[in-house]
């Protein structure tokens, strides 16, 4: 009886810390290789504010999900409330033992350096930054390529040849969508002239659309997006003044098809989706990767992503066309577009 006791303590105890809660198909987290059993990858996507507000976190997340499916790893998405709670959300993974913890954008960039600094043993990825540490993998997009092309497009399709911007801040960083458009729409229309105006937040439609309401007193028939939640606000003007705009992240056609009349959507779903594959073929590495038009990493919608909204007239088949045409010099890299984070 003692011996029989002993045996069943004995495999009580063994088999107490095999059940985990994942996101990955039902099989609790076990392979079988050769007698031996192989604990499932578990990963940790530590986002910078709460899903639902910005479509750029969403897709991250769908990109986390899919990942999990495909490749039986187990993920879990770590929402944080406001971006002073992301290093304490990076280091919660940390103490949980993630094998690979992944953050976004600029919002993490010192929390990320502080935590994996600290845990050189542990490693990391960030999306839409640059984080240079030996274990640490950015991923970041050249968004001036697909930004290029919206100016590009712009500059043909626009009646006055005025056109403004709507940006979030002006920070080093959204000069790839700032820079990149002004010089596709200069590359397409060198008389157009340019309004400019920044926020100051990535989350304040209000000011957005009160920007955008004084460009287009000034003349603008088209106004670029590019202020995250503060585009609201811009397609809000749009349809109460009757200029065009452009959304941004995923395809915002569908919100305004009479206003909003391209979109330039940006691949964090394959970013993330990407990460993972990568981490568990055993082909992730330090340093940084970028995606662009080559890559379908970045995008214009009707250019080269499909959409469910009709062409606006004001855009036309007559001017995708030569957009295209431009995309396709920007692939075979014999049209450059400005890198103003190297300049």
């Amino acid at each position: 009886m003692k011996k029989l006791l002993l045996a069943v303590t004995t495999f009580a105890l063994l088999t107490a810390g095999c059940s985990t809660s994942s996101s990955a198909p039902e099989d609790k987290g076990q392979a079988q290789t050769g007698g031996q059993e192989t604990a499932k990858k578990r990963i940790a996507l530590v986002l910078p504010e709460k899903i639902g507000v910005n479509p750029f976190f969403q897709q991250m997340d769908d990109g986390a999900k899919k990942a999990a499916q495909e490749f039986g790893v187990d993920v879990k998405t770590i929402e944080s409330t406001d971006h002073g709670a992301i290093e304490e959300n990076i280091r919660v993974a940390v103490a949980e033992q993630y094998d690979l913890i992944i953050t976004s954008s600029f919002e993490a960039e010192d929390a990320l350096k502080k935590v994996a600094t600290e845990n050189p043993d542990r490693t990391f990825a960030i999306i839409d930054t640059q984080v240079d540490l030996p274990n640490v993998r950015s991923v970041m997009f050249r968004e001036q390529e697909a930004a290029y092309l919206v100016g590009a497009a712009a500059g043909l399709a626009t009646k006055s040849s005025k056109v403004g911007i709507v940006a979030a801040m002006d920070i080093p960083i959204l000069k790839k969508w700032t820079v990149g458009f002004q010089e596709g729409l200069k590359a397409t229309n060198p008389n157009a002239e340019v309004q400019i105006n920044y926020v100051g937040s990535f989350s304040d439609p209000a000011k957005a659309k009160e920007l955008a309401l004084l460009q287009a007193s000034k003349g603008a028939d088209f106004i670029y997006g590019a202020a995250a939640v503060g585009d609201l606000g811009v397609f809000e003007a749009a349809k109460e003044k009757g200029f065009y705009t452009s959304g941004q992240d995923v395809d915002r056609t569908s919100i305004d098809p009479e206003h909003i009349v391209l979109s330039q959507p940006k691949g964090t779903d394959s970013a993330v989706y990407e990460t993972v594959k990568a981490f568990v073929d055993g082909s992730l590495k330090p340093g940084v990767v970028a995606y662009g038009l080559k890559e379908n990493g970045v995008g214009v919608t009707y250019v080269t992503h499909d959409s469910k909204t009709p062409l606006n007239a004001f855009i036309g088949e007559e001017v995708v066309s030569k957009v295209k045409a431009i995309k396709d010099e920007i692939v075979a890299g014999t049209r450059t577009v400005t890198d103003p984070l190297k300049q």
